[in-house]
C-alpha cells in the first residue's frame, strides 16, 4: 500500500460548521476534503451557505447554532444529507472586541453559547454516530487565544480557552472507542473576520507582525494540510492535541 493513502478520504463523509463564505477557514477545510475524496456537507447560520455550497460541490444546511432546537434540525439535516457521519469539523464562532470593564454580558452569554456550549452539543451528537461506528474524527478550530489572553476579547479567550479543554475531555473519553478528538489552533489568518480590524488599526498589525517569526499572515489555505492529516488515517495516534498552525507565533 503507496504511504500517501493514509491521507485518502475516499468514501468518508465530513460535516463542516462555519462555511458561510467563499474565503474563509471553513471553506478551504471543505474543499481540501473533497479534493481528497470525501462526500462534505456545510453548515452556517446565513442564507449564503446555499451559493457557497453550490460553488463548491457540496450539501447546504441552513441552522442557527446559536438555538440549541435548530443546531439539532441541523445536525439530523446533515445526516439525512450524508447518511453517516465519519468527519465533524467545528468551524464556527464570533468575537467581539471590548473593555473588560465594559463587556455586556448579553454579547459574553451568546459568544460562550456559539464558540463553546454549541460545539459541545455538535461533539456530543456526533459522538453518538461515531461510537456507534467505532470511529471517527472530530476536529475543533481553537485560537491563539486559546494560549494566551489577549486584550479586549474576554468572553472570546475564555470560549477558545474552554474549547481547548473540550477536546482534551472529550479525547480522554472517547480515544479507547475508536474517535480521535483534536483541535487547530490557527494563527493571524488573512480571512474576512481578521482583516477589518487589523486595518483599522496598523499599530497593531504591526506589533502582531513584528511577534510572527515567519513575518507575515497566514492564508486559509495553509490550514488545509493539517485538516487533512487530522481527518484521515495518518493521524489515528494523535488524540487530544491542540495543533498551533501560526507562522511561528507562539514560539516566541
Amino acid at each position: 500500500m503507496a504511504s500517501m493513502d493514509i491521507f485518502d478520504l475516499t468514501g468518508q463523509k465530513a460535516l463542516v460548521t462555519g462555511a458561510g463564505n467563499e474565503s474563509g477557514i471553513a471553506m478551504a477545510i471543505a474543499r481540501a476534503y473533497r479534493e481528497r475524496g470525501a462526500t462534505v456537507a456545510v453548515l452556517s447560520r446565513g442564507p449564503g451557505v446555499f451559493e457557497v455550497a453550490k460553488a463548491g460541490g457540496f450539501s447546504a444546511i441552513q441552522a442557527d447554532l446559536a438555538d440549541r432546537d435548530a443546531l439539532k434540525r441541523g445536525f439530523d439535516k446533515a445526516m439525512a444529507q450524508l447518511g453517516t457521519l465519519d468527519i465533524l469539523v467545528n468551524c464556527h464562532g464570533i468575537t467581539h472586541l471590548q473593555k473588560a470593564e465594559e463587556f455586556p454580558i448579553e454579547v459574553w452569554d451568546q459568544m460562550l453559547e456559539i464558540n463553546l456550549t454549541s460545539v459541545f452539543l455538535l461533539c456530543q451528537l456526533a459522538g453518538r454516530v461515531m461510537l456507534d461506528k467505532g470511529r471517527g474524527k472530530i476536529i475543533n478550530i481553537a485560537s491563539m487565544l486559546s494560549f494566551v489572553g489577549g486584550t479586549l476579547a474576554p468572553s472570546y479567550a475564555a470560549s477558545k480557552a474552554g474549547l481547548a479543554q473540550l477536546t482534551k475531555a472529550l479525547s480522554n473519553e472517547w480515544a479507547g472507542r475508536g474517535i480521535n478528538v483534536n483541535a487547530i489552533a490557527p494563527g493571524y489568518i488573512d480571512t474576512e473576520m481578521t482583516r477589518p480590524r487589523l486595518t483599522a488599526n496598523p499599530e497593531r498589525k504591526r506589533q502582531i507582525l513584528e511577534r510572527i517569526p515567519i513575518g507575515r499572515l497566514g492564508t486559509s489555505e495553509e490550514l488545509m494540510g493539517i485538516a487533512v492529516f487530522l481527518a484521515a488515517r495518518a493521524s489515528d495516534y494523535v488524540c487530544g492535541a491542540v495543533i498551533p498552525v501560526d507562522g511561528g507565533f507562539l514560539a516566541r
